[in-house]
């Protein structure tokens, strides 16, 4: 008692200020708060977590971008590539005002339209299938309706079957990729302007290939909708 109580002010002053780091006479433990590597570490850290909530926060917000920019760069990916199936972006005028048609290779192109059970649309094509030559512009039409009695937001994927031809399959203009809004009991006609490039009749894998399919399926649009890989649906 004796010892502590000649220490006891000195061990009152400790504790308030933080100063003790080994046990004293009175057999308390303080923080040294002087201690430099402590306020190291402790710098350290915070520097390390504020890197972190920056790297968060920087991955939510390209999240956000991505999501926007999603379908115009799936698009743009299928287009460039084929991929699945996916028709080419149709060329300029001056293109298609140049191109001679191969009158000698006559191909016929069907035309199948699907719904998912995300939409209640009526969706089909208007014609089963038309003849076309490469290098010769066509038109078809689909025709959508929305038999519900509120509006519904609809999008549509397409592929070619066979794949490798669509590579071929140039859409001069189409309703794909992009929203379509029908109202209560709306219908409306959809086009397809396309033509099939001359350079089909000279690649040697689409030798055999007489019979062109294209088909497209429709989405309800949502918020964070995940379109699948065309060809694969």
């Amino acid at each position: 008692m004796a010892l502590c109580g000649r220490g006891w002010a000195r061990c009152a002053r400790g504790l308030r200020l933080g100063a003790l780091s080994r046990p004293g006479p009175c057999g308390t433990r303080g923080v040294r708060g002087s201690n430099p590597f402590t306020r190291q570490q402790e710098e350290e850290w915070r520097r390390r977590n504020r890197s972190a909530v920056g790297y968060i926060a920087a991955a939510a917000v390209g999240m956000v971008g991505l999501s926007y920019a999603a379908v115009p760069l799936y698009r743009l990916y299928c287009q460039a590539t084929g991929l699945g199936g996916t028709t080419a972006a149709g060329g300029g005028a001056e293109r298609i005002e140049r191109m001679e048609p191969v009158r000698d290779r006559l191909i016929r192109v069907t035309f199948n339209a699907d719904t998912h059970a995300s939409i209640q649309w009526n969706f089909k094509p208007q014609q089963s299938e038309i003849y076309v030559v490469p290098g010769e512009t066509a038109l078809a039409f689909y025709k959508a309706k929305n038999p519900t009695d509120k509006p519904i937001i609809g999008i549509s994927t397409y592929n070619v079957v066979p794949f490798e031809a669509g590579q071929y399959f140039n859409k001069i203009q189409c309703f794909c990729f992009e929203e379509q809004r029908l109202n209560p009991q709306e219908e409306v006609d959809m086009p397809v302007f396309f033509y099939i490039d001359p350079e089909f009749a000279e690649d040697p894998k689409m030798a055999k290939v007489d019979l062109i399919t294209l088909s497209y399926t429709f989405f309800e649009a949502k918020e964070g909708q995940k379109l699948p890989l065309p060809g694969y649906q």
